[in-house]
This record gives C-alpha cells, sequence and structure tokens, in this order.
C-alpha cells in the first residue's frame, strides 16, 4: 500500500530526494564525510551552499540586486526581525489581515510600531482575499506586509498587490516555488522551509539591497540582516543539512521543468481535489471562497461532524497520513505542496468519493 503524507508542515519531501539524500548520507561525493559532519566553512560545503543558491535565483529570477539568506528561527523570527531591519525610522507598517499567521506577524510588530491593518477577511471568517481596492495603505509607511497563502485557512492570493514606492513583504512560507513570483515586485520575501523547500530548522529571507543596513546599531547581532548578508549567511554556523537538502530540492525542481512547470502541475492537483468536494452534494464543503482557493493546503468539512473520526481512521488505513484539520478550525485539511504526486491526491479523491458514497 503505498503512502501519502498530507500533513501542513514538516511536510512531505520529493521521493528522489530522499533516495539521493540516503545514497549520500555517510559519504558525500568521496569525501569520506556526511554533510552532518561537515564545517560550515570547509571547501565542500562552501560549494553546497553557493549551489543551492545559484539554484534558487535562477528558479526564481532573484535579480542581482538582491540578497539571499539561509537563516534559522522560522517565520516567527521573522516576524520580529522584518519591523526591527526594515523600519528604518520610521512609526508605522501596513499589515493585511487574513488568517492566523498574518495575525502572528501583526501580534509581533506590533511590539515595535503601529501597526495598521489596511485590509481584513475576519467579517467572513477568515475566508477570502480582500479585494485590493479596498486597502487603506498608507503612503508613509515602512513597509506593507501580507501572507500569500494562508496554511491554516487554506486562502491565497492568486495576484501579487502594488504598493508603489513602500516596499511589499511577503511571507511565503507555504506557497513559495509552487508558482512564478517577479521578485522585483517585493522589497523582502521569508518563507520557512518546511513545506516546499526542506526540512524543518531553515528559514529562507530574499531581501533587497538597499533594505539591508538601517537596523538600530543596538538589534541583537543575530537579527541584523547586515550582519547576514556581509557573511554569506555564514556569521554563525548555519543549519548545513537543511541547506543542503534545500538544495537536492531546487535540483529536483530543476530537473522537473521549474517552477512554471510545478505550477502546471499544482493548478491540476488542486482542481481534482476541488472538483470532487464540488461535486459531492454537500457532503464535503470548502469554506473558502472559489477564487482565493489555495493550491497548497484544502480545508474542507464533512456535513456530519460525527463522521469525522470515522474519516479519519479509515484514511489512515488506506495509507492517506495527516488529514485532521488545524485545531482552530477543525475538519479536514489536505496539504498538496510541490512534491505531494498527483497520485496522492488521486488516492484521496477515490477515497473521499468511496467514503460519501457508503456514508451520504
Amino acid at each position: 500500500m503505498s503512502i501519502f503524507n498530507f500533513s501542513a508542515g514538516p511536510a512531505v519531501l520529493p521521493h528522489e530526494v530522499l533516495q539521493q539524500a540516503r545514497e549520500e548520507l555517510l559519504d558525500w561525493h568521496g569525501t569520506g564525510m556526511s554533510v552532518m559532519e561537515m564545517s560550515h566553512r570547509g571547501k565542500e560545503f562552501m560549494g553546497i551552499a553557493a549551489q543551492a543558491e545559484a539554484d534558487l535565483r535562477e528558479l526564481m529570477g532573484i535579480p542581482k540586486n538582491y540578497k539571499v539568506l539561509f537563516l534559522q528561527g522560522g517565520a516567527h523570527l521573522q516576524f520580529s526581525m522584518i519591523p526591527l531591519n526594515l523600519l528604518r525610522g520610521k512609526l508605522s507598517a501596513d499589515y493585511v489581515n487574513t488568517g492566523e499567521w498574518s495575525k502572528k506577524a501583526m501580534a509581533e510588530a506590533k511590539k515595535f510600531c503601529f501597526v495598521n491593518e489596511v485590509a481584513s477577511n475576519a467579517d467572513k471568517k477568515a475566508t477570502y482575499a480582500p479585494d485590493f481596492k479596498h486597502w487603506k495603505l498608507d503612503k508613509d509607511a515602512a513597509y506593507v506586509h501580507y501572507t500569500t497563502n494562508e496554511t491554516i485557512g487554506g486562502v491565497e492570493f492568486n495576484w501579487v498587490p502594488r504598493t508603489g514606492t513602500v516596499p511589499l513583504v511577503a511571507d511565503m512560507s507555504s506557497n513559495i516555488l509552487s508558482r512564478p513570483y517577479d521578485v522585483s515586485r517585493f522589497g523582502l520575501i521569508y518563507a520557512g522551509a518546511q513545506k516546499n523547500i526542506g526540512p524543518a530548522g531553515l528559514t529562507l529571507v530574499i531581501v533587497r539591497d538597499d533594505l539591508v543596513g538601517h537596523a538600530d546599531p543596538r538589534l541583537p547581532t543575530m537579527m541584523d540582516y547586515k550582519i547576514h548578508a556581509d557573511n554569506d549567511s555564514m556569521y554563525n554556523t548555519p543549519p548545513t543539512y537543511g541547506m543542503y537538502m534545500a538544495g537536492l530540492v531546487f535540483q529536483w525542481l530543476k530537473r522537473n521543468g521549474g517552477v512554471a512547470k510545478m505550477e502546471q502541475v499544482n493548478i491540476a492537483k488542486a482542481k481534482l481535489l476541488y472538483d470532487a468536494i464540488d461535486a459531492s452534494n454537500g457532503f464535503y464543503h470548502c469554506p473558502v471562497n472559489t477564487a482565493d482557493r489555495s493550491r497548497m493546503n484544502v480545508p474542507f468539512t464533512l456535513k456530519d461532524a460525527n463522521l469525522d473520526g470515522d474519516f479519519l481512521k479509515q484514511a489512515d488505513a488506506n495509507g492517506l497520513l495527516q488529514l485532521k484539520g488545524h485545531r482552530s478550525v477543525g475538519g479536514m485539511r489536505a496539504s498538496i505542496y510541490n512534491a505531494m504526486p498527483k497520485a496522492g491526491v488521486q488516492a484521496l479523491v477515490d477515497f473521499m468519493n468511496d467514503f460519501a458514497r457508503r456514508n451520504g
């Protein structure tokens, strides 16, 4: 029986990548060392890090005037590092509230500046992306922050807001590399690795040069982007194995057609699952506005919540794992990141159709 892991994160990794990591675990390329044992300043690992950055720059089309930083601390640490580095003497920042992760970012930023909530979807239980024409932007804000995909609520922006001269900051933790983005539209992009990049422990930051170097001099050294940029992410020992694994994922993406091809696959996978939900005559329901449905995280409920336990138990027995929805919203959630094969989504759809037939 095939096993398919629908966890929201840490999430499924490409099978090819795991196989390669297994083969190289004890001896990387004849060095007699595991990557886990290498000095981060040795030529072997420096080569791994340089290749990973080069591949990411190619995949995302990152301009030369952007730094790529491989950090630690997850998106949670970025919630603090962003205002501490990007306020640049200003007193406020604009934030878009679209769900749990947006709210966490806003709560942290409030410790350092005034947070202007420029738009929100709270009026409809965080089930849509607020129309840009209703955003109340402040031209004097230090930056505009939004979450491109809300992992818990399953709301994804299918468009990029235009914020003029005010830098646009995006938390792309759950949809980075799943669709093409014009990086030049952003001042800063950040993402935890454990969904589309690699194992937990690595955080990616892509930041425009002119936004680096303006932190308060009292800021802790490890929270200053300039320190990390000046030292090529090697100021301290970085998450070396996470960087290596990310590099393998980047190479896997390149072998499989890059981000544009991955977007086509993700569109097909998401359509397959949403079509099954919509065709179930109400047995399954996705609360998210159709135009704003996430391609990565698909939340759904059953018409009778008393069936939830049976659904999860039987799904597990059929090799369909980690489908329980987030505790804050309940129901089910299928996370279908880049590494989830279409066969996994088809297996889930087949199970859902059969379960609905037997319990409808």
